[in-house]
């Protein structure tokens, strides 16, 4: 089971197929998905696609969420995962995908966060990862916030893709550090 998490203006839930409308409408923005490969402009392959993604099968604990106002469940800003990278490889990747209106908000970062914890504290995952399109400066900004580091480029579907990683050993002392300053 995924849990849901709550911040001081999002509620992240676990994404179900009732969400699939909401992730198609997201997607028919081109400047959401410009960064990203997928069957965005077949409307089959692409409900297709989103319906397997939602229902996985992931390893527990790991999936998709969408992110909600706090105060409206039913409300859709977008959604975070914590996933196998590229839903099939080993590494686990973080990501998030937001409707271009909740863009600069810092939505992104304050979605992201408890995810890492998550996956660190819970899942006991040794490391996250993200890929990020070298265009891409918004979501390169909400990795390096989160305190993900740059640590080289992959071919991802053919394209050169930054690769930022973050290992439980870092994520626990950027906790300490906060704790220390007083920003946890």
């Amino acid at each position: 089971m995924q849990p849901i998490f709550e911040t001081s203006r999002l509620l992240l839930r676990p994404r179900t197929l009732a969400d699939t409308d909401a992730c198609l409408a997201m997607d028919a923005d081109p400047a959401v998905t410009r960064f990203v490969t997928g069957p965005w402009s077949d409307p089959i392959a692409h409900r297709t696609f989103i319906e397997a993604r939602t229902l996985g099968p992931y390893p527990r604990g790991l999936g998709y969420w969408v992110i909600c106002r706090r105060n409206d469940a039913e409300s859709f800003l977008g959604w975070v995962l914590l996933i196998p990278a590229d839903g099939t490889r080993p590494e686990i990747e973080i990501g998030w995908r937001l409707r271009q209106a909740e863009w600069r908000q810092g939505i992104a970062t304050e979605a992201a966060e408890p995810l890492l914890r998550h996956g660190f504290v819970t899942v006991k995952l040794p490391e996250v990862i993200a890929e990020i399109h070298p265009d891409n400066s918004g979501s390169q900004r909400v990795a390096e916030k989160l305190g993900l580091r740059r640590i080289g480029v992959v071919s991802l579907h053919g394209a050169p893709t930054l690769r930022y990683s973050m290992t439980l050993a870092e994520w626990s002392a950027l906790q300490r550090l906060a704790t220390v300053t007083g920003k946890a």
